[in-house]
């Protein structure tokens, strides 16, 4: 009930709500019992229609926020199927299931099993947002050296540059501007354990971590070392 009426299918004068409750006042809120007799049966679906829409679009925008969020980022998938004629896999994000095509896929990934996939980019769909995930993207190399060397995630070694052959071989330039900290032995771990533990998400993909220098010689040498 308001004093002057804004909206028409939601407003009434006092006056008119008085035929309702009789001592009405602004501010009240007037309810008024519907005959569904009186709907008829185009203007029932459309209302069901208008309803599902709006359902879909808010649990829409809640995949979206949640995937807005983990944009760049590592999540782990599980492997629950296998395109026989493109060899696409489709993996299961939580309760999402997206298409891991097969150039984003490593060699030895397969049905059943666990896995982290970098979500590499969030695009709109017919049927709401879809994730572009990878496993052969330079961004789960470094996701994961962030996730297993604490100097990285501090900000005391600083990754440089991520080089990529995936399934295969990766190369990772590391800084440390602290000149009491190996940025490459902080990246190995005691007998290689840090390193090892990415090789086995990796399944068995090899990483050469190098120091990185500014002078071009040396940045070389120490990339094409043994």
């Amino acid at each position: 009930v308001v004093t002057e009426v804004l909206d028409p299918d939601e407003d009434m004068t006092v006056e008119q709500a008085k035929r309702f409750k009789k001592n009405a006042i602004a501010g009240d809120i007037i309810e008024i019992e519907l005959e569904t007799k009186e709907v008829s049966r185009i203007a029932a679906e459309k209302g069901k229609h208008i309803l599902r829409q709006a359902i879909r679009e808010a649990e829409h925008g809640q995949i979206k926020a949640e995937f807005e969020n983990k944009k760049q980022e590592i999540v782990t998938a599980k492997v629950t199927k296998i395109d026989p004629e493109t060899l696409d896999a489709f993996v299961e994000i939580g309760k999402l299931s997206e298409r891991l095509l097969r150039s984003e896929q490593l060699p030895t990934d397969n049905f059943g099993d666990i896995i982290k996939v970098y979500i590499a980019e969030i695009r709109e769909a017919t049927r709401g947002p879809k994730a572009t995930i990878s496993r052969t993207h330079p961004g789960l190399v470094r996701r994961l050296l962030e996730s297993e060397v604490p100097e990285i995630y501090d900000g005391t070694v600083e990754i440089m540059s991520v080089s990529r052959e995936a399934g295969s071989r990766s190369k990772i330039a590391v800084h440390s501007a602290d000149e009491n900290i190996d940025p490459v032995g902080a990246c190995i771990g005691q007998r290689g354990a840090r390193v090892n533990r990415i090789v086995d998400q990796l399944g068995g993909e090899k990483l050469d971590i190098v120091r990185y220098s500014e002078d071009p010689a040396q940045y070389v040498a120490a990339a094409l070392a043994p």
